[in-house]
């Protein structure tokens, strides 16, 4: 049988000899072959094991001689005291190990939707990622989130089967949950041994064979051995067919040779295991593998499939050809080191990185590297460059943000712009360092970043730390740009608009420990969106002397409410004749402000100061006097909105949060009650093994005050909860002349 005759060699090698692979881990010029490293990330709902396995990846390659457990709060990525704290990831971690003659690089990503700007970041500096699921649970919200981004980002992936362990675990329940949830087809690889409800090994499919792990050994040796159960062995038999058969109908060569050799028993194992590699590439199939981290069982035989059927960083990645040689990288993070200053986490996509060499950003600044580090997350081993494929920590730069696009200097640049453009029949000749929109675009580089649903009030204790205060918001909104932070003129307060409570919580934790500033918070406010019930005109005519030179614009516009929030413009001109003739007099930098100050009125509703969603804002007439400065014709633009909005008919929108509960049996009408006192709406409720139903609800924000807490005291502690954003929808009068009164702190 095939399994028979070649499992033994099979094992040896752990599918590690792909043609396609070199011979060599290194260059001629000492960086690592881009054949040879995987950039991986490690996406999970919360607690589902992402650190865990983290952690004993780092252990068996031998890159720690520890096992840290999160637990004990001594993980090598949840390094910040507040994550050791409370046991979850905030910040994504990078660490980089050598597996079987292969550099695998690693981030290890938030569960928590609060922090989901950070999974966003990552995505963009890597090549596939490695999905975990806790096998008691099966596909959670967060997991269909977390797989959502991966689908944006077009990353091929592996599931990990995690906590198999646990008496509740369902392997068969978990397949079944992704192709139902996540819309794949999975292929497992691996079958499960349990005996007494206890996970006592793994059979390899691909192999036909029992591995079973040494407890005392920490999990680091293991053997694998023939199967004896003879049914056990043809289950396995079974599996492999299927397995086959699923892939032929995806890859050409498989399939000729199952036709060449008339029989699924005498194909080539290397022909299944390239099959699977090529179909994992193209996202066709998802593997599936299983183990229980915790208990040091299955972590090597994942670290395995991640070199051979994920990708390489040559197997993608071919927008950047256009570089050529040149050096073009991607900063996916930004962190804070008290001794080393700022460092900036960037994925070479082309060429090397040197220490003391220099690139320009995406603002046009040049920036010198002074050190470069090897990612552990907060420990730092120096180096003297890394290369294309690769991820570097870098100390010197000043000025560069998350999602930036850094090359090798302004001369590349134009190169590059010149060989894009060419694809489209037409030529870029800007001598602009900056970088051009179309490289942006077409690399697709910009980053979407979320509303926020909550914002308080920042203040420091004195008057004197002001300035303290704002430079640690200043570092902590580069390192995460999901935080916002303005300054309101109305009140003088300093607001922080965030993903969730927590996310809050965990900023003034930071600037406490990290920046020893006891800051104030105020009481959490819901972000309302404020929207326009009817189109409202108005004009606005702004006239001043300024030291001695006249300012004077004249602007008539409406704004419009439209369907779609998704609005890629938001200001468009009259395109009638009349409107023309004075628009067509405005100059393009002049119109630039206008649009400036236009959108940054429309982030100020009347009525709670919300911002102002699904409208646009239609220019009639633009007339500016001679010699009137740009800031003056923003202020006017923004002056002309507010007024108009002052006199229009608006309503609020509330944030919604769309959860899922999963709960015993007992506790669901209680629950069930619970929620249509909170205005919520019952999506679907449906069973999860024989105890448990699974509740999705769709819930207004406000109406969430320590959910979670109320839910523990009704389920006795049993049920959970996870949450996360869904959009907005509008309040009828009744709930906004409340929700009025709450943010005015009348109630």
């Amino acid at each position: 049988m095939l399994c028979n005759r070649l499992h033994r060699a099979l094992l040896r090698t752990r599918y590690a000899s792909f043609s396609e692979f070199s011979r060599h881990v290194h260059n001629s010029d000492g960086t690592i072959s881009e054949k040879r490293i995987r950039n991986i990330g490690i996406l999970a709902h919360i607690d589902a094991g992402k650190t865990t396995t983290t952690e004993r990846m780092l252990f068996y390659s031998g890159r720690t001689d520890m096992l840290g457990e999160v637990m004990l709060g001594n993980t090598v990525t949840d390094y910040l005291q507040q994550e050791r704290e409370r046991g979850i990831t905030i910040c994504s971690a990078a660490v980089s190990f050598n597996w079987k003659d292969h550099r695998i690089n690693l981030l290890d990503t938030p569960g928590h939707i609060d922090f989901t700007m950070e999974v966003e970041q990552s995505l963009g500096a890597v090549d596939g990622t490695v999905i975990i699921l806790d096998g008691s649970a099966g596909v959670e919200a967060q997991t269909v989130t977390v797989w959502g981004q991966a689908d944006r980002h077009r990353l091929p992936r592996l599931v990990f089967v995690n906590k198999m362990d646990k008496p509740s675990a369902d392997f068969d329940g978990c397949l079944e949950d992704i192709k139902k949830k996540l819309s794949t087809v999975p292929v497992p690889l691996q079958m499960p041994i349990k005996e007494g409800g206890k996970l006592v090994g793994v059979v390899d499919v691909l192999s036909s064979s029992r591995i079973i792990w040494d407890g005392k050994s920490k999990g680091r040796s293991y053997k694998a051995v023939p199967i004896n159960d003879e049914t056990l062995h043809d289950q396995a038999q079974e599996k492999l067919y299927e397995l086959i058969d699923v892939l032929s109908g995806m890859d050409d060569n498989l399939a000729q040779a199952i036709i060449d050799a008339n029989s699924l028993e005498n194909v080539k194992l290397n022909l299944v295991l390239d099959a699977i590699r090529n179909c994992t590439l193209k996202q066709q199939i998802v593997p599936i593998l299983l183990g229980s981290s915790y208990k040091n069982v299955g972590v090597q035989l994942l670290m395995d499939s991640v070199i051979n059927f994920l990708p390489a960083p040559s197997d993608r990645n071919q927008i950047y050809d256009c570089f050529g040689s040149d050096f073009v990288g991607k900063v996916f993070k930004v962190t804070h080191d008290k001794q080393r200053g700022p460092i900036t986490m960037i994925r070479a996509f082309r060429g090397i990185v040197k220490k003391g060499s220099r690139f320009i950003t995406a603002a046009g600044s040049s920036e010198t590297i002074q050190r470069i580090y090897e990612p552990l997350a907060d420990e730092y081993r120096e180096i003297d460059s890394f290369g294309a494929g690769n991820i570097g920590l870098c100390a010197g730069p000043k000025s560069t943000v998350t999602g930036d696009l850094v090359v090798a200097n302004a001369a590349a640049l134009k190169k590059a712009l010149k060989r894009l453009s060419s694809t489209n029949a037409s030529a870029t000749d800007s001598g602009d360092e900056s970088m051009d929109d179309e490289l942006v675009s077409r690399l697709g580089l910009q980053t979407t970043i979320p509303d926020a649903v909550y914002f308080c009030s920042i203040e420091p204790p004195s008057s004197g730390q002001q300035t303290a205060l704002d430079n640690a918001l200043r570092e902590i909104q580069r390192e995460d740009p999901s935080l916002r932070v303005r300054y309101d003129e109305v009140t003088g307060q300093t607001v922080l608009g965030g993903m969730g409570q927590l996310h809050l919580e965990i900023v003034k934790s930071r600037i406490l420990s990290e920046y020893r500033i006891e800051a104030d918070l105020g009481p959490l406010q819901i972000a309302y969106k404020e929207m326009l019930e009817e189109p409202s005109r108005g004009q606005w005519t702004a006239q001043k002397e300024i030291a001695g030179s006249r300012q004077s614009v004249h602007m008539d516009m409406t704004i419009y409410p439209t369907n779609s929030d998704g609005i890629e413009e938001r200001i468009v001109l009259d395109n009638s004749a009349e409107a023309q003739e004075t628009l067509k007099l405005v100059r393009p930098r002049q119109m630039t402000f206008f649009r400036k100050g236009a959108l940054g009125a429309l982030n100020r509703g009347p009525k709670l100061g919300g911002q102002l969603a699904t409208c646009v804002v239609k220019l009639h007439s633009l007339i500016i006097g001679k010699g009137t400065a740009d800031p003056f014709i923003m202020a006017a633009a923004a002056q002309c909105i507010g007024n108009i909005l002052s006199k229009a008919r608006c309503r609020l929108l509330e944030p919604e949060m769309l959860m899922e509960i999963v709960t015993p049996n007992e506790y669901l009408p209680p629950i069930l009650a619970d929620l249509s006192r909170r205005r919520a709406r019952i999506e679907d409720v449906s069973p999860r093994g024989s105890s448990n139903k699974v509740i999705k609800v769709n819930a207004p924000l406000a109406e969430l005050a320590d959910y979670s807490t109320v839910l523990r005291t009704v389920s006795s502690g049993t049920a959970s909860v996870s949450m996360e954003p869904n959009g907005h929808s509008p309040l009828n009068d009744v709930d906004e002349a409340q929700a009025m009164r709450r943010a005015l702190g009348l109630e």
